[in-house]
């Protein structure tokens, strides 16, 4: 028995934003688990091709050429561009508690009050 496998283009599968952002949070989680945040990059290179890199580089104020390379496979693009990239798709990003990270806790601090004058 043969198998067949097509070339699906994960850009043409993201119809909507619901879809875009489950595919971005998918990626990130990878890319945490797995120390690989080239992942995360690729990712965001996917949905910016979906959604034409033309109009992604007008809405963040970067060049075209400079975004194909920082989301290309071997780009390495900054905190501020990842940011700004994901502002302009109108996505964000949210911090929570690692499910199976280490649990740290600050120990009580007292909060001194001082009195107004």
């Amino acid at each position: 028995m043969t198998t067949q496998s097509s070339n699906l283009d994960t850009a043409e599968a993201l119809r909507d934003d619901a879809d875009v952002a489950a595919y971005l949070n998918t990626a990130l989680e990878e890319a945490m688990q797995g120390d690989d945040f080239a992942y995360l990059t690729h990712a965001l290179g996917v949905v910016a091709r979906a959604r034409g890199m033309s109009m992604l580089a007008k809405d963040t104020g970067l060049g075209r050429e400079s975004l194909y390379r920082s989301l290309s496979p071997d780009g390495n693009p900054s905190f501020a561009t990842v940011a700004r990239v994901m502002r302009a798709l109108g996505v964000s990003m949210q911090v929570t508690p690692a499910r199976n990270g280490p649990q740290t806790r600050r120990p009580q601090e007292t909060l001194l009050v001082c009195p107004r004058p």
